[in-house]
């Protein structure tokens, strides 16, 4: 079994079942024949990258409810990862918005768009490409002192999958999301020293229907002074700060409502 296959048993069965299926229209093991997607597509996929290079988001259609999951890779063999529906309930629908995430910037990808409909039929689409923009994040003022750094605190964790730790674990393919705290979300690290901190990028979760975003956010240093608000989004988005602290509390200040969280925390840490 390849390791594309192990993490899609994670994934609903029926997607399971169509990232083993070469050609749209072949039977599956269980003897269901598998439909072209494009059939139920209102209009061709869109892919929006990241000016960063690092991450991009498909965004399409459907006629029906589908359960949809995208697979995506730099050669057709679809290898490097899997982006699932930012549905967190899991069920069908029809407006569909997925994060590709740990891409290289300036390269070509190829994907599949693949998923169960409510009509019982399974779906897959043809092979499509992106090509992810030349890197044009803001440069990183120094170390990120959060990576790895201890959760000693969050207001709420929507579940297993979801956990804080998502947050400062220097992956963009792994996220917290709160249980619907909305504006009231916020999570504490502890960076285990005090850290002169001259810079602090919050890149926010994000959901199909533009709930669960982070648009501004307060540091608060030691439980005394709060600094901020600071911009935020599901961009990079590096500001500049001028604080020293070790157990650093941030808190949402506006929001778009929802299970609001983050997929990566940095506090940039003076050279």
């Amino acid at each position: 079994m390849t390791p594309l296959l192990r993490r899609l048993l994670l994934l609903p069965v029926a997607v399971v079942v169509l990232a083993a299926c070469a050609d749209p229209a072949a039977p599956t093991s269980a003897g269901r024949e598998v439909l072209p997607a494009e059939e139920v597509f209102v209009e061709t996929p869109v892919v929006e990258p990241d000016a960063s290079g690092t991450s991009a988001t498909l965004r399409v259609s459907t006629d029906i409810d589908m359960a949809c999951a995208v697979v995506f890779g730099r050669d057709e063999s679809l290898g490097d990862g899997i982006a699932t529906d930012a549905d967190m309930g899991g069920g069908a629908h029809a407006e569909h918005q997925a994060v590709m995430r740990g891409l290289e910037p300036d390269t070509e990808y190829f994907y599949r768009v693949q998923g169960s409909g409510a009509d019982g039929n399974l779906y897959r689409s043809e092979l499509m490409s992106f090509r992810t923009p030349p890197a044009d994040g803001p440069t990183a003022p120094g170390a990120n002192a959060a990576l790895g750094a201890e959760v000693v605190d969050v207001s709420s964790e929507f579940s297993d999958a979801f956990a804080a730790a998502g947050a400062v674990d220097g992956n963009l393919g792994s996220e917290w999301s709160s249980a619907g705290d909305g504006d009231d979300a916020s999570i504490t690290l502890d960076l285990g020293r005090p850290v002169d901190v001259v810079g602090v990028a919050l890149r926010s979760r994000s959901m199909s229907d533009g709930t669960a975003v982070i648009e501004t956010f307060t540091v608060t240093v030691d439980g005394g002074e709060t600094y901020g608000p600071f911009d935020a989004g599901t961009t990079a988005v590096v500001n500049e700060a001028d604080f020293t602290g070790q157990v650093l509390r941030i808190d949402a200040e506006a929001t778009s409502g929802g299970n609001t969280g983050a997929a990566e925390i940095e506090l940039y840490e003076a050279p």
